[in-house]
C-alpha cells in the first residue's frame, strides 16, 4: 500500500452536485435496518423443493465432494464423513449435514464500526452490497483500466456516502499492490473511510490472522467480544462442480474458529459448471453449500455461516455468462425456497453482462434484483455497478443504480392511511371542484418532505433539461460521484488508532506480509 493512498489531504466540500441541482433536501431517510415489505415467489412447488433437498443430500452423501485441504478433511472425518485420501473424495452422511443445519443460527448480529451501522442476518431482512470481486474499473474520464488501491479506496467512500449499502463487498481488486500485502491496503480503507460492517479475504490463514488482530486493535475488541459476534464476513466460493478448494476451506475453518461469518456462495452456471435446468443447478448448488456449512459447523457448532447462491444461464453460443435473465430470476426464487427451507439468511445475486451503463446494463441489473427481492434474499450483492458479469466495476453504474435500491428502500418504509394522510380537513375540504391542492394545508406542511428525490434520475422538462445542457444519466452520474469523492465524508476515526494500524502494517510490510495459500 502506497503512503500517499493513505495520506492524501481531504478536498474542500462543494455545496450540490456539480450539475446544477440544489443541495440534498430536508427530508430524514433511514435505510440501515430493512426489512422485505414483498411476498416471496416460488418457482416450484413444496414437494419439488423438498425433492431438490434430499437429492442434494444424496450428491454428498453417495457422489460425495472432493476437498483439497487435509485439514477439512480431517474435521469431516472426525464428524462421521467417510474420507477417502487417495482420491481426496468425502462422503457426509445426511445425519452430519442434519446436525449441521440445526445448529446453524438462523439470526446473526452483525458489528459494524458504529452501533447504528450493525445490521442483523436473518430471513426477512433486506441488505445491500455494491458490486464486487471485479478485477477492473471503469468511468467516463478515466475510461477501463486494472483496478488499483486509489479504485478500491473511492468505491469504499462511495459505499459509505450510500445509508442503502449496509455493508461493504469487495469491490474490486487493487492489482498495483501485491497479493502479500493486498488484504492491508483493503483493510486500511475499510476501517478509517468508512464504519460500515467490513469484508476479509479468505486466502489462507497467515491473512486472516492479521486482518483479525487489526481489527480487534483498531475496534478495541477483547478475544471475547470479537469471539460473541462476527465483525466481519468472507465469501466463500465452491469449485463448481462439488469442490472444495484449499483457500476456501481454510478460510471455513479459520472464520468458524474466531466466530466471524462466512457467505457460502456457489457460482453455478447452467450447461457450463452445473445442468442445464433450473433444478439440477440448483440442486447442485445446494449440494455444495451444504457441504460447506457441514465443515463450517463441525469445526464450531452454533458459528455464524450464511447460505448463498450466484446461479445463471451462460449464452450457449458464446459460453459468456448471461445475467438478468428469466433463468437467473428463476434460479434466485428456487434458492430463496430452499434457503427458507433450511431457515438460514442467504445471499442471492444481481449484476449485469453488459459492456457498459447502457439501457441492458439496467434491464438486466433490475431483472436480477428483482428476483432476489421476489425470493427474499437476505443480502443482494453485486445490485449495483456491475458490468461484464463481474470483470468491470462502474461508477456511473454504481451511481443509476443506487437510485433504484434507494426507491426500493422507501417502499421498505410501507406508508400511512391515518387521518392525517387522508387529509379530509386538511387537504380535500379546502380545494373547489376543478381547484388544484398546492396551496393546500397539508401541501405546504410536506412538500419539501412527503417524495423521494433523486440521486441522479431528472424530472425537468425537456425545454428545461436542454438549455442546462442535456446531460445524460451517465453524465449526471459522473457529476454526483466526483462530488461525493470531493466532498471527502468519513467516519470520525481515534487519530491514534488510525497511527497504530499504519505502524502494524508499516512492521508486518517489512516483515514480507502475508503471501496467500493455494
Amino acid at each position: 500500500m502506497t503512503r500517499d493512498a493513505r495520506t492524501e489531504p481531504r478536498s474542500k466540500r462543494r455545496r450540490g452536485r456539480g450539475d446544477g441541482t440544489p443541495p440534498a433536501s430536508k427530508r430524514k431517510v433511514n435505510y440501515n435496518q430493512l426489512r422485505n415489505p414483498f411476498p416471496t415467489m416460488n418457482v416450484f412447488s413444496d414437494d419439488e423443493i423438498e425433492n431438490m433437498h434430499q437429492t442434494a443430500l444424496r450428491i454428498i452423501e453417495e457422489l460425495g465432494i472432493k476437498v483439497l485441504l487435509p485439514e477439512a478433511r480431517k474435521f469431516y472425518a472426525q464428524g462421521g464423513a467417510r474420507v477417502d485420501e487417495d482420491s481426496q473424495m468425502v462422503y457426509i452422511g445426511r445425519d452430519i449435514v442434519e446436525a449441521a443445519i440445526a445448529s446453524a443460527p438462523k439470526s446473526i448480529n452483525c458489528m459494524a464500526g458504529a452501533r447504528h451501522r450493525d445490521i442483523t442476518m436473518e430471513l426477512g431482512c433486506l441488505t445491500f452490497q455494491p458490486g464486487a470481486g471485479c478485477p477492473n474499473t471503469t468511468d467516463l474520464e478515466r475510461g477501463r483500466r486494472p483496478g488499483r488501491e486509489q479504485d478500491f479506496r473511492e468505491l469504499v467512500q462511495l459505499t459509505h456516502h450510500f445509508d442503502v449499502f449496509q455493508m461493504v463487498s469487495p469491490l474490486v481488486e487493487p492489482q498495483d499492490v501485491p497479493t502479500n500485502l493486498r488484504h492491508y491496503s483493503t483493510l486500511d480503507a475499510q476501517l478509517t473511510l468508512t464504519d460500515k460492517f467490513p469484508f476479509f479475504f479468505s486466502r489462507g490463514t497467515p491473512q486472516a490472522m492479521d486482518s483479525f488482530e487489526i481489527l480487534k486493535d483498531f475496534r478495541g475488541l477483547s478475544d471475547d467480544e470479537f469471539l460473541a459476534n462476527p465483525h466481519c464476513y468472507t465469501i466463500i466460493n465452491t469449485n463448481s462442480p462439488r469442490t472444495l478448494d484449499t483457500p476456501m476451506a481454510q478460510g471455513l475453518i479459520d472464520f468458524a474458529r474466531y466466530g466471524q461469518m462466512p457467505i457460502v456462495t456457489p457460482f453455478t452456471l447452467m450447461g457450463a459448471m452445473a445442468p442445464i435446468t433450473v433444478a439440477g443447478a440448483i440442486t447442485l448448488s445446494h449440494a455444495e453449500v451444504l457441504a460447506a456449512i457441514t465443515l463450517n459447523q463441525l469445526v464450531r457448532p452454533g458459528t455464524p455461516i450464511c447460505y448463498g447462491t450466484f446461479t445463471s444461464n451462460v449464452d450457449m453460443k458464446s459460453g459468456s455468462p448471461a445475467l438478468g435473465t428469466p433463468t437467473h430470476f428463476q434460479a434466485s426464487l428456487a434458492a430463496g425456497q430452499l434457503a427458507r427451507f433450511l431457515g438460514l439468511p442467504w445471499r442471492s445475486a444481481a449484476g449485469s453482462a453488459s459492456n457498459i451503463n447502457d439501457v441492458q446494463a439496467a434491464n438486466e441489473n433490475q431483472m436480477g434484483l428483482w428476483g432476489c427481492l421476489m425470493a427474499g434474499a437476505s443480502v443482494i450483492i453485486h445490485s449495483a455497478g456491475w458490468l461484464e458479469s463481474g470483470l468491470t466495476v462502474s461508477y456511473e453504474k454504481l451511481i443509476t443504480d443506487v437510485e433504484v435500491l434507494n426507491m426500493i428502500a422507501e417502499l421498505c418504509a410501507g406508508n400511512s392511511a391515518g387521518a392525517d394522510e387522508i387529509g379530509f380537513e386538511a387537504a380535500i375540504s379546502e380545494v373547489d371542484p376543478s381547484g388544484h391542492f398546492f396551496a393546500t394545508s397539508q401541501t405546504m406542511a410536506r412538500y419539501d418532505t412527503a417524495f423521494y428525490e433523486p440521486v441522479v434520475h431528472n424530472y425537468a422538462n425537456f425545454g428545461t433539461w436542454t438549455e442546462n445542457g442535456a446531460p445524460d444519466a451517465n453524465t449526471r452520474a459522473t457529476a454526483v460521484w466526483k462530488d461525493i469523492l470531493a466532498a471527502d465524508k468519513r467516519p470520525d476515526v481515534d487519530d491514534a488508532k488510525v497511527e497504530a494500524l499504519h505502524a502494524f502494517i508499516e512492521k508486518r510490510t517489512a516483515e514480507g506480509g502475508a503471501p496467500p495459500e493455494s
